[in-house]
């Protein structure tokens, strides 16, 4: 089983970028799960959202403590929010940010997903490019498979919009992919 974290701000799309990574899931004939946790509900809150990945079937609803990756939508959680317990010492980070960032973990890709989201989807809401991103850096899920899951959710220029802001995040994190794999 393959758990993911999403850590954000209430009105990033947190839950529904973990919904949407489970029905991209889904789409490629795993099980999966996804669910939220959070409190107050406000707009720019702290928002926590879980997905679960597996080839079986998912028994555990219980909060994930122990995750494979971690995605963080807002980088100004990190250090104030401890959204980085529990993650292995290989785990995956994936963050919405536009500068690197230096974390105790050895897989860590930045991705500036509220910009591509601004201009391309005309919003600052970064979960699709995340999504976008984490399949390229994961390869847990396609990109294909992400816009699937895009496409079902929302219709039409919205869609699309968003299914342009994920495929130009998974070039940025595919070719820092490449790049390591190279060096």
């Amino acid at each position: 089983m393959f758990e993911v974290r999403v850590h954000g701000r209430g009105g990033q799309g947190v839950v529904t970028a973990a919904e949407l990574l489970s029905v991209a899931a889904f789409l490629e004939g795993r099980h999966a799960q996804a669910f939220p946790s959070f409190g107050s509900e406000r707009t720019g809150a702290p928002v926590v959202a879980y997905c679960r990945i597996a080839d079986r079937e998912i028994r555990t609803h219980a909060p994930i403590v122990l995750p494979d990756a971690v995605i963080v939508q807002d980088p100004t959680l990190l250090g104030r929010l401890p959204v980085l317990d529990g993650l292995r010492q290989d785990g995956l980070v994936l963050v919405n940010s536009t500068k690197d960032i230096a974390l105790e973990v050895s897989n860590v890709f930045v991705v500036p997903a509220t910009e591509i989201a601004q201009e391309l989807v005309g919003r600052p809401v970064p979960n699709a490019a995340l999504l976008g991103g984490f399949s390229a850096a994961s390869g847990l899920v396609s990109l294909a498979s992400v816009s699937t899951a895009i496409r079902e959710r929302f219709a039409g220029k919205i869609a699309e919009a968003n299914v342009a802001a994920a495929t130009r995040a998974f070039e940025i994190v595919r070719a820092k992919v490449e790049e390591r794999q190279h060096a």
